[in-house]
């Protein structure tokens, strides 16, 4: 078995104090099928940096639980988080803290199985390294290449195959060089910066922080210290300004500071930004602190701005560097991973949290599904839990991105259900598209705002529901489509007449309105002539809450229909 770094109980050695304040923090992520072993090796990482209280590793060797033959059960260092689980508490993923005398490290613990793929999107979002775990004895499994595509779709540059349990392979060359070439070669497909393979045994301790003599064919460093020796992102200060205003602060009439956390770039005193949307320009006259004001802030500084001129600035608005301005569209392609059981609802608007920006909006095409087992694109016409897609989204507001590649806190953003406030999906922007005019110009004259303009910014075409003798029923379809996000009105029109109504009927139908008619006679139908067949009728005995379920369920069956024919003209 491998030393540990540390002996169990013994101080850092002289100077490691100090050395720890300068040390720099990487983030990294550990992904894998389920029982490959990430719970053991991050106890082992854990135990060998003196991470683990006594108590703790008194409470693991005493417990019932405790299997191993050796000191303790690694695995049994990460049991918090499922005892916290049992007590009720949800918690997606898991972050671990622990150092070494020459960098700090967090660690993202995520879940293995395919089920909470997203909770593994969750954790590598913030990770600088992933760490792939393959277990040896089954080789490269389908999850194993979805974790490694969601690594790189994330933009996280420094991706590790541990090929774990290599005890149980009789520490085999062969095995561990199938399994890294076929790794690599996924690895190239998906444009990895930089892979690397190493062959470790959690629970043995090989190569996870010394070399190990039981794999004398293999020269490269162990894992530990190939995380110790990963640069940092050489990008991280010297990109364009982004800074996204989170909080106006205004405690009297002489001081008016601007708050949030600088994403990237570095801003000095006297530089000049420019305020997005407004476009107006100004110069930072200050850069203040709860220890004092700065010469310069950098990327993940928290600082609050006070800027020369008096400018009319909010929360969502963003302050940018004039040589260099992010894209600004109401329009944009983004791989999305859905993350919720319900599946995606096109004609549904949702909310856009994007930096400090909320704004909504609706996905307009499902351009494909990536398959990750092999990297094909696939044509659907929707997205369920854990499904990966490129898509393309239309904003209410314009928002103020830049490549997910380029700068991923201005090239992220994530979907939230107005209803329910889950979150459903994150996005990862890609490039601002053109808005496709080619459709919506075919019966243009001259400015004129068509039908198919009116239906792209709805989610939906005009339609009509006729409540007959069910008001409450049509007020209960109003608040769930107005809630969803359907520009729709309920009429009453138990006492209009014929004309009355087919002048209403004609005027929401040019507003590409839904209109709810509250009628007392289904014989009204005839003067909704000019909705064509987008007219629905529900005259059901059921109660009011069926009746308007029913009615919502067919109208945006009926919306669905119309995107579909959209995306075929």
């Amino acid at each position: 078995m491998a030393a540990p770094l540390f002996e169990p109980g013994a101080p850092l050695f002289a100077g490691a104090q100090l050395q720890a304040a300068n040390r720099n923090l990487l983030r990294f992520t550990t992904a894998g099928s389920v029982d490959d072993g990430k719970s053991t090796l991050i106890g082992r990482l854990l135990y060998d940096s003196q991470a683990v209280y006594e108590d703790q590793l008194a409470s693991v060797r005493n417990s019932r639980l405790n299997r191993s033959t050796g000191p303790i059960d690694f695995s049994l260092l990460t049991d918090g988080l499922r005892a916290e689980r049992e007590q009720g508490i949800t918690i997606d993923v898991a972050y671990r803290y622990f150092s070494t005398p020459r960098r700090k490290f967090i660690v993202a613990d995520t879940p293995g199985h395919e089920q909470y793929t997203r909770n593994m999107a969750t954790g590598a979002s913030t990770a600088d390294a992933a760490i792939v775990l393959i277990d040896a004895t089954k080789g490269l499994l389908p999850q194993s290449r979805r974790h490694a595509y969601i690594a790189s779709l994330l933009g996280i540059r420094h991706v590790v195959a541990a090929i774990n349990k290599m005890d149980l392979v009789g520490y085999s060359q062969e095995v561990f060089d199938r399994i890294a070439r076929d790794f690599e070669e996924l690895a190239e497909k998906l444009t990895v910066e930089n892979f690397f393979a190493v062959p470790i045994s959690a629970l043995e301790g090989d190569n996870v922080v010394r070399r190990s003599s039981s794999t004398p064919w293999f020269n490269g460093p162990s894992l530990l210290e190939h995380l110790e020796e990963l640069p940092d992102d050489p990008h991280q200060f010297d990109s364009a300004v982004r800074f996204p205003i989170q909080y106006v602060i205004r405690p009297d009439q002489r001081f008016r500071g601007f708050a949030g956390t600088l994403s990237s770039g570095a801003l000095r005193k006297g530089d000049t930004v420019v305020v997005l949307p407004s476009g107006v320009k100004s110069r930072v006259n200050a850069i203040v602190t709860y220890d004092g004001e700065l010469d310069e802030a950098r990327a993940g500084s928290a600082v609050t701005l006070t800027l020369e001129d008096e400018v009319d600035i909010s929360r969502g608005d963003m302050l940018v560097a004039e040589s260099k301005p992010p894209a600004i569209s109401r329009d944009f392609q983004s791989k999305l991973v859905w993350m919720h059981p319900t599946p995606l609802d096109r004609s549904k608007l949702y909310i856009l949290k994007h930096t400090t920006r909320s704004v909504r909006a609706r996905v307009t095409a499902i351009l494909h599904r990536i398959d990750v087992k092999t990297l094909a694109h696939q044509p659907v016409n929707r997205l369920e839990l854990n499904d990966i897609a490129t898509v393309e989204l239309e904003t209410t507001l314009p928002i103020f991105f830049d490549p997910y590649r380029s700068i991923a806190s201005t090239g992220s953003f994530i979907l939230i259900d107005p209803i329910s406030n889950a979150t459903v999906a994150a996005g990862m922007i890609e490039q601002a598209v053109e808005h496709n005019t080619a459709k919506s110009s075919k019966n243009k004259v001259s400015d004129d705002v068509t039908a198919v303009e009116r239906r792209e910014r709805f989610g939906h075409s005009a339609a009509a529901v006729l409540a007959v003798d069910r008001p409450q029923a049509a007020t209960l379809l109003e608040r769930t489509l107005f809630d969803e996000g359907w520009n729709a009105i309920v009429i009453d029109a138990t006492e209009s007449s014929v004309t009355e109504l087919t002048a209403v009927a004609r005027t929401l139908k040019l507003a590409g309105i839904v209109g709810i008619f509250s009628v007392t006679s289904v014989e009204s139908r005839a003067a909704l002539a000019a909705f064509g067949d987008a007219v629905f009728v529900s005259t059901e005995t059921a109660s009011d809450q069926e009746v308007a379920t029913d009615l919502a369920d067919r109208l945006r069956r009926y919306a669905a229909g119309h995107h579909e024919e959209d995306q075929s003209c």
